[in-house]
Order: structure tokens, then sequence, then C-alpha cells
């Protein structure tokens, strides 16, 4: 009789255990997405005040680039297109999400200098702060989900932070401070996604439409 209530009593202690860090889970899920919506907000409100900053035959010119452009991103790989990133298992989409804001680390730098007038960021590393904030929680949820098993990732050997990428593109500052705005803006969009749909498939919720 002792013995089956320590280990009824041992049974209890595992699954409040588990409740709980499954709450903490939680937590940092619906954190990391709050982050990564204000990026996307942000980054959004930075083109647009870029934008509006230019002239109208400037801003034809510029909507012609970036369809055509090449994002630093573009090396990462990821999910092509909605099926294919809700057919992603968590951990896929966490890595994924993880590689793109460490990605942003070093370029946020020139991006926050390049619309400091526009904005009210505040600090100019504030930015690169946020980022990288977001990324420490991603990386907490990459290894919960992994519970101890090693970190076989196919992005590791990615030549991150790629310093030199956004340096050396486009004719002029313009063109440069467009296309690091747009791109910016896009990749924060896939961070979104990518852990909205990550979050549902831990509900194990097989409708994670986007």
């Amino acid at each position: 009789m002792a013995r089956a209530f320590v280990l009824l009593s041992v049974v209890l202690v595992s699954l409040l255990v588990n409740q709980g860090r499954a709450s903490d889970n939680q937590r940092l899920f619906n954190n990391a997405v709050i982050r990564v919506q204000h990026l996307h907000q942000l980054a959004a409100k930075m083109i647009n005040d870029f934008e509006d900053s230019l002239l109208p035959e400037e801003r034809r010119q510029l909507s012609k680039i970036f369809p055509l452009s090449f994002c630093n991103s573009d090396y990462i790989e990821a999910p092509a297109g909605k099926d294919e990133t809700q057919k992603s298992s968590m951990l896929k989409l966490l890595r994924i999400s993880f590689h793109l804001i460490e990605s942003w680390e070093f370029p946020s730098q020139s991006l926050s200098g390049t619309v400091s007038n526009s904005l009210t960021v505040g600090n100019p590393n504030q930015l690169t702060e946020k980022l990288a904030d977001l990324k420490m929680g991603i990386s907490v949820l990459i290894q919960a989900c992994l519970d101890g098993q090693p970190n076989m990732d196919d992005n590791d050997s990615l030549p991150l932070p790629f310093e030199d990428f956004y340096l050396t593109m486009g004719e002029n500052n313009l063109r440069e401070s467009f296309r690091l705005l747009a791109c910016f803006k896009k990749d924060m969009h896939k961070v979104e996604t990518y852990l909205r749909v990550a979050n549902c498939r831990r509900s194990l919720d097989s409708n994670c439409t986007l």
C-alpha cells in the first residue's frame, strides 16, 4: 500500500512538472509571437515612412526594384509557399525563424541608422536588441522541442551573419536603403507566419490555416 502511494505521488509530481513546463513553453511562444508582430509592424512603418519621404518619380523607380531583388534570407532554406509551411514541423519552423532573425542582427545596425530620422526607435541599438531578445527566446523553444536530443540543423553551415551582403548591393544609397527596408519587412513577415504555425503545431491542431 505504501509503495503504491509513493508511485502515485511520483506520477502526480511528474504530471505537475510537465504541466508547468508546458505552461512555460506556451508563455514563451506567446511572447515570441508578440515580439515578432511588433517587429513586423515596425518594419512596415519604417518602409512606409521612407516611401513618404521620396519624390513621386523616386517612388516609381524604386517600386520596380524589390520584386526583382535578392534578399539575404534567400540563402536560408525555407518552405516554398503556404502549403509547404503548413506541412512543416514545429522544429523546422523554429529553426528557420531563428536563422532569419539571426541574419538581421548585424544589418539591423545599419537599418536603424538609415531611418533614424523618421522613426521613434529611440536608441540606435534598440532594434538590434529586440532581434537578439527574440532570437534567444526562439533558441529556448528549440531546446524545449529537442528535449535533450542533438540539434542537427542543415542551416548551421551558413556563413552568418552575412555581414557584407547589405553593404555591397545597389547603385546608390537610396536603392540600398529601400532594399534593406523591404527585405527586413519581408523577413519579419516570414518569421511571424512561421511562429504562428509552429504554435499551432504545438497544439496538435491539424487545421493550421494561413
